[in-house]
């Protein structure tokens, strides 16, 4: 699988194979969860709209936003509030500002309680007025607000100007006097207009008419992440998390998993694959003690990458299959000589293909020149550690596994085991879990399944 694309297929052997392991990292992550939310207290925000009167560009309301969030503004609302143990810089990270549609600048608090919240927003809201109407009072001069009034004296005047020469004009009715009572009435009225736009577009008017908009509503819940959300955020990460980590070990992978990598990692040849029905259970490793037991539970004592078993053809066929290994070996072996099957420790599935192959063997007819299969000993050997028997009777090893169940520098160790015992490596068997379809409930059986001569079955034990 080390250079496979990861599919659907692998995510559901995943789900299947390790849902306990998977439902065990969810409830971890789940407890975690809830220890954050302990260590967390829960906040709580709510907040408070000002609205600002009058024309205003973009960038103003960017502004005023800063403003509204300044520590001038959140410095002067902690001194109001006068909470025991908390400074403005504390409350600084508490008081947040945006400008929304509509001219309107919402003011947000957070705090430990609904109440200090409310309280947090609706004064912070106060603070931000009054600190833009002083602002608006402190820039205004005398000579900058003498020019207004001035101007308004001004127009006042002009606008008796204008009523003076309306009364002096002739009073007939001739066009030139009806013209120029128009004329000034249209003067007066554009001075009044222009009057009162400068009056709107006066910033000072603008600032200082801010107004709260009632005060804040109080928080109907938890400010994000909250308990639950913390638990359930915790249960998803920590089971994705899970889930990653089983497929960047199945890409880390380098078992080899086909028969011709298993042969070349050990330095000999293929002689055969062959198959060994069986339920799932009887798969698992032997084994007792506490680390055994949890592994059992967990669903983690067996490969979870490994392919579903194939269906089983019937027994005939499998049994063609060691009959084909012996006859393989009766070819490189011409003359019948003791051998070693050599298993690796904890391979269930090669102790159970070595035990028929030793029965094969030892159960098969002579060959066309008269000489039958070598006799076979079953050994297991540890691969942390391999120690194969020094060379006696046997003058070969055999070695049988099931595919993908080691690494090649495990499988090179069980070669050099062999080497150093003095017994050549003469093939490679490869066993493949297979699911057993139903028994016959009647016909007879195959005519190829016939029992062993009695003379050869002593090949199944020991030396002789």
């Amino acid at each position: 699988m080390s250079e496979d694309t990861i599919r659907l297929v692998t995510i559901g052997r995943i789900f299947r194979r390790r849902w306990r392991l998977l439902a065990v990292a969810a409830v971890v992550g789940a407890l975690v969860g809830y220890g954050t939310s302990l260590v967390l207290p829960p906040r709580y925000t709510t907040s408070a709209s000002v609205l600002l009167p009058g024309q205003w560009e973009e960038r103003e309301l960017l502004t005023q936003s800063e403003i509204a969030s300044s520590s001038a503004v959140v410095d002067r609302a902690a001194a109001a509030l006068n909470w025991g143990g908390v400074s403005g810089s504390e409350l600084r990270d508490q008081v947040s500002a945006e400008a929304t549609e509509g001219n309107i600048v919402q003011i947000s608090g957070t705090a430990d309680t609904p109440e200090h919240a409310q309280r947090l927003a609706d004064q912070v809201a106060q603070q931000f007025v009054s600190f833009t109407a002083r602002i608006a009072g402190d820039s205004t001069d005398s000579e900058t607000a003498a020019g207004p009034e001035a101007l308004r004296q001004k127009v006042m005047q002009t606008n008796r100007r204008i009523t003076a020469l309306a009364e002096a004009a002739d009073p007939g009715q001739t066009v030139e006097s009806v013209q120029t009572r128009t004329s000034l009435e249209q003067l007066r009225t554009s001075l009044e207009e222009a009057m009162k736009k400068l009056d709107e577009a006066d910033p000072a008017n603008n600032k200082a008419n801010m107004v709260v908009m009632g005060p804040a509503a109080p928080p109907t819940g938890a400010a994000p992440p909250t308990r639950t959300q913390l638990i359930v955020g915790g249960a998803l990460l920590f089971f994705l998390l899970a889930v990653v980590g089983h497929l960047a070990a199945a890409r880390a992978d380098r078992r080899p998993r086909t028969g011709p990598e298993v042969a070349a990692a050990l330095g000999s040849a293929l002689l055969g694959t062959v198959d060994v029905p069986g339920e799932r259970a009887a798969h698992r490793p032997e084994g007792g003690g506490a680390r055994a037991r949890v592994r059992r539970l967990l669903g983690t004592d067996t490969r979870w990458d490994m392919p579903e078993p194939r269906a089983s053809v019937d027994e005939a066929g499998r049994q063609l299959r060691y009959r084909r290994v012996c006859a393989h070996l009766r070819t490189q072996l011409p003359f019948a000589r003791r051998l070693l099957v050599v298993v690796p420790d904890g391979d269930d599935i090669a102790r159970r293909a070595a035990g028929q192959l030793v029965t094969e063997a030892g159960s098969a007819s002579p060959g066309p020149s008269g000489r039958g299969d070598p006799l076979l000993r079953v050994v297991e050997v540890s691969v942390s550690r391999p120690l194969v028997p020094d060379r006696d009777t046997e003058s070969g090893a055999l070695v049988v596994l099931s595919a993908g169940s080691r690494t090649s520098e495990e499988l090179a160790g069980i070669a050099e085991a062999c080497a150093d015992a003095r017994h050549e490596v003469v093939g490679t068997v490869v066993a493949c879990p297979v699911q057993d379809r139903p028994a016959r409930t009647g016909g007879d059986p195959p005519e190829n399944a016939a029992a062993a001569p009695p003379e050869r079955g002593h090949a199944t034990g020991g030396p002789a």
